[in-house]
């Protein structure tokens, strides 16, 4: 997994709470100046069984020092080809807002799962998302294809959140995850202590909704690879 995003939610969520020495930003700054940057060297290796490329605060400044660097939307690619065929996935988490890390991030994928909470705004903003998504295929990344989108905190209760999914499965077909994240506050407190949601309490709605989620992920990859 890849931390792309300066909050560092992802990093802080597996456990590491101070920045290590090497990170993404450390990595991308080398390439910026042409001085080689390795992902190797910036992997933890997590107690959940889990690589990572840890986030850094820096990673806020990084746009102002990719600006006007000729292929600024190849570095994360160019960074990850030496290592991305040593694992069957790779995640990469980005910041909510389309930045050049995020085009980074979706120039150097195959596939896009967006993960959205049941309610207007956040509906208003996957409009927009779609319409960078379809820019980016059509003039940097054609084999980027999106995978699905994700409800997250869903409540069958709110008529708002029902209302949500409807509208995006009416929009995006078969786009959308069958899976949803209901709301559960052992999500919140694992984020809290550092953990995994599985390993802070496997019995939790959370941890099986992510297990359904992962085991559909799956199914759709398999699906959208085979050939």
């Amino acid at each position: 997994m890849i931390d792309a995003d300066p909050q560092a939610n992802l990093s802080q969520s597996l456990g590491i709470d101070d920045e290590p020495m090497f990170n993404l930003y450390s990595e991308l700054k080398k390439q910026i100046l042409k001085e080689d940057g390795q992902l190797a060297k910036a992997i933890v290796h997590t107690k959940q069984g889990m690589d990572i490329i840890p986030a850094s605060i820096d990673l806020g400044i990084v746009e102002l020092e990719m600006a006007g660097l000729m292929g600024r939307e190849y570095l994360i690619s160019e960074l990850l080809n030496p290592i991305v065929d040593a694992y069957d996935y790779t995640f990469i988490d980005c910041p909510h807002a389309i930045s050049l890390l995020t085009v980074n991030a979706l120039v150097a994928s195959d596939f896009v799962m967006l993960p959205l909470p049941g309610e207007f705004l956040p509906l208003k903003g996957v409009y927009g998302f779609m319409r960078q998504f379809d820019i980016i295929r059509k003039k940097l990344n054609p084999r980027l294809e999106l995978m699905g989108m994700v409800m997250t905190k869903y409540d069958e209760r709110k008529s708002m959140n029902i209302g949500v999914k409807r509208t995006l499965e009416e929009k995006f077909e078969n786009k959308v995850f069958q899976t949803v994240i209901r709301t559960n506050i052992q999500l919140a407190k694992a984020q809290e202590a550092g953990k995994d949601i599985f390993s802070f309490d496997r019995s939790a709605n959370g941890a099986k909704d992510y297990r359904r989620l992962a085991d559909e992920l799956l199914q759709r990859s398999y699906a959208a690879t085979a050939v």
